[in-house]
C-alpha cells in the first residue's frame, strides 16, 4: 500500500472466513522486457497449487471458462489472495537468458553514456517510463505530487537538454529517488535508502527499475486488498452465470453432482460398521465423521453438504464421475488431501515419539519444533518413495530423541527401545496402522467440526493426539473452509435444489441454501 493510502434444517451459510488483512510483506515486482532487473510475469502465490483443467473439461466446453474464470475463483475464495513475481532459478536456461539480456542492455547504457558526446537516447526513453511507473503509483488525491512528477520529467524539456548534453541522468535519478521515498510502501524503505548511495548513474537506474517493479507488484495487491469484498461479490456472480450457461448447454450437467450428494446423505444414514478390528481405534478416537450425526435424528441438508465436501479428501483419483461444481477445485482439493496425509504421519510420529521420550523432551517446544521440521522435509518424497521415507524419518527421529536426551543428562534410549521406536515409526505409514487410522479419523473429525462451527471454535476443543500440530490444523481448516464457503455461496441454489428431492419435508422443513 501506498503512503496515506442457518437455523433449523436450513442449510446455513458455512462459517465466514477469517476477515481479510493485506499482507505485510508484499509480493515482487511484474516484467518489463527491456529492463533487466523488473521481475518475471505475476502469478498467483499463497494461496495454493496450480487449477486443474478449465471446469466442465469432461464435456468439452472448455473454452467457456477462461483464464478469468480462474482468476475470479481464486481471488473469490481467498482472501490473503496476492500477486508475486514469477522467479526464475539462476542456473535455468530462461533465467540464464534473461540475465544477459538485461546485463547487455545496461551495458549499452553505459556505453552510451559514457561516449563523447554522450548519446541520451536510452536514457531519455528510461526516464520516460520511469515517470509513467510514477504516475501509476499516484492515489487520485495525490495532485501535487502529480503535478511535481510531470515537471520533473517534463518529456519535452528533458529532450532539449539531451541535445544540448546537459542532461544530468544523475541529478534526475536521485530526484526520482526523493518521489519514491514518498510513494513507497514502508517494507520499501529500506531498498529505496540502499540506493541513495550508489552515484554510478547506470547501476543507480537499475537499482530503481528494481525497486520501481516491487513498488508497482505492491499497488497492485493493495488494489485487490481494496477491492476484495467487490472482487468477492463479482467471483460468485460470475462463476455461477458461466455455469448456467453450461447447464443450458447441457441439462445433465448436474448427474455427478447428484450423484455425489446422494452418496453423502447414505453415509449419513448408514449405521457404521463394527468389528473387533475396529471398535478399539473407534473408541479412542470418538465418533468418526460418519459418526457425527445421530442416526436416529432426521437428516440435515448442512450436514449432507459437509458429509459431501469430507468426502472429497477421500476421493479416488481414478473415479472421473467427479461433482461438476467443484471441478474447477479438484487440485486444490487433491493438495489438501495431500496436506491431510502429511499430517497424519506427523502427528502419529509425534505422538509415538512422545511415548519413547516422556513429557520433559515435549515440553520443549524447540524439541517439538525441530522433529516437525525433520518429519515434513523427510516426507516431501513420500508419494514417490513411501517406504524409503519413512525408514528415514524413524531414523533421523530415533537419532534426535536419543542424541537430546543425553544431551539433557536423562538416560538415553536402550538398543531394544531404540529398535521398538523405529519399528513403530516405519508402520505408522501403514494405513491399517492403529495410531494412523486414530489420528486419521480425529482429523477429519476436527474438519467436519470447521465446517459446522468455524476453525476458531473447533481450535479450542482438540481431540486428543493433535494439540502439538494446532498451528498446522488451524492453517489445512482454514483452506478447507475457505474453499467450501466460496463454493457453496456460488453453487448453493443448485445443492438447494438436489437436496429438496433426496431429503423429504419430513426429514427437513427446509432445504434452502443461503447464499449470496
Amino acid at each position: 500500500a501506498t503512503r496515506g493510502g442457518g437455523g433449523g434444517d436450513t442449510i446455513s451459510k458455512m462459517p465466514d472466513v477469517e476477515e481479510c488483512v493485506p499482507p505485510k510483506d508484499l509480493g515482487d515486482s511484474e516484467d518489463r522486457s527491456c529492463k533487466p532487473e523488473t521481475s518475471g510475469p505475476p502469478h498467483e502465490d499463497k494461496s495454493g497449487p496450480e487449477d486443474p483443467p478449465p471446469f466442465l473439461s469432461v464435456t468439452g466446453l472448455t473454452e467457456t471458462v477462461n483464464e478469468v474464470s480462474k482468476l475470479s475463483n481464486k481471488i473469490g475464495m481467498n482472501c490473503d489472495y496476492y500477486m508475486e513475481e514469477k522467479v526464475l532459478p539462476p542456473s535455468s536456461l530462461e533465467g540464464k537468458v534473461k540475465e544477459t539480456v538485461h546485463n547487455a542492455f545496461w551495458d549499452h547504457l553505459k556505453e552510451q553514456l559514457s561516449a563523447t558526446p554522450p548519446d541520451f537516447s536510452c536514457a531519455l526513453e528510461l526516464l520516460k517510463e520511469i515517470k509513467e511507473i510514477l504516475l501509476s503509483l499516484l492515489l487520485p488525491r495525490q495532485n501535487r505530487l502529480r503535478t511535481e512528477i510531470e515537471e520533473a520529467l517534463d518529456t519535452d524539456l528533458l529532450k532539449q537538454e539531451a541535445e544540448h548534453g546537459a542532461l544530468k541522468v544523475l541529478y534526475l535519478s536521485k530526484h526520482v529517488l526523493n518521489m519514491m521515498a514518498l510513494l513507497c510502501a514502508p517494507v520499501r524503505d529500506e531498498a529505496v535508502q540502499k540506493l541513495e548511495n550508489i552515484t554510478d548513474p547506470v547501476w543507480l537506474l537499475r537499482g530503481i527499475f528494481q525497486v520501481l517493479g516491487l513498488m508497482k507488484m505492491d499497488m497492485v495487491n493493495y488494489t485487490i486488498q481494496s477491492l476484495q469484498p467487490h472482487l468477492q461479490e463479482h467471483s460468485i456472480q460470475y462463476e455461477r452465470a458461466k455455469f448456467q450457461e453450461l447447464l443450458n448447454k447441457q441439462p445433465s450437467l448436474l448427474n455427478h453432482t447428484t450423484k455425489w450428494l446422494t452418496q453423502a446423505a447414505a453415509d449419513l444414514t448408514m449405521s457404521p460398521p463394527t468389528s473387533p478390528d475396529t471398535s478399539d481405534s473407534s473408541s479412542l478416537a470418538g465418533p468418526s465423521p460418519n459418526e457425527a450425526t445421530n442416526n436416529s435424528e432426521p437428516l440435515s441438508p448442512t450436514m449432507v453438504l459437509c458429509q459431501g465436501f469430507l468426502n472429497l479428501l477421500l476421493w479416488d483419483p481414478e473415479n472421473e464421475e467427479f461433482p461438476e461444481t467443484l471441478l474447477m477445485d479438484r487440485t486444490r482439493l487433491q493438495e489438501l488431501k495431500s496436506q491431510l496425509h502429511q499430517l497424519t504421519i506427523m502427528a502419529s510420529v509425534l505422538l509415538v515419539a512422545s511415548s519413547f521420550s516422556g513429557s520433559v523432551l515435549f515440553g520443549s517446544p524447540q524439541f517439538v519444533d525441530k522433529l516437525k521440521r525433520i518429519t515434513k522435509s523427510l516426507l516431501e518424497d513420500f508419494h514417490s518413495r513411501p517406504e524409503e521415507a519413512i525408514l528415514t524419518v524413524s531414523e533421523q527421529v530415533s537419532q534426535e530423541i536419543h542424541q537430546s536426551l543425553k544431551n539433557m543428562g536423562l538416560v538415553a534410549l536402550s538398543s531394544d527401545n531404540t529398535a521398538s521406536l523405529m519399528g513403530q515409526l516405519q508402520n505408522i505409514a501403514k494405513k491399517e496402522n492403529c495410531v494412523h487410522s486414530v489420528i486419521d479419523q480425529r482429523i477429519r473429525l476436527f474438519l467436519k467440526c470447521c465446517l459446522v462451527l468455524g476453525v476458531q471454535r473447533s481450535l479450542l476443543d482438540l481431540p486428543g493426539g493433535l494439540t502439538l500440530i494446532e498451528a498446522e490444523l488451524a492453517e489445512l481448516g482454514q483452506k478447507f473452509v475457505n474453499l467450501t464457503h466460496h463454493n457453496q455461496q456460488v453453487f448453493g441454489p443448485y445443492y438447494t435444489e438436489i437436496l429438496e428431492t433426496l431429503i423429504s419435508p419430513a426429514q427437513a422443513l427446509e432445504t434452502k441454501v443461503e447464499s449470496v
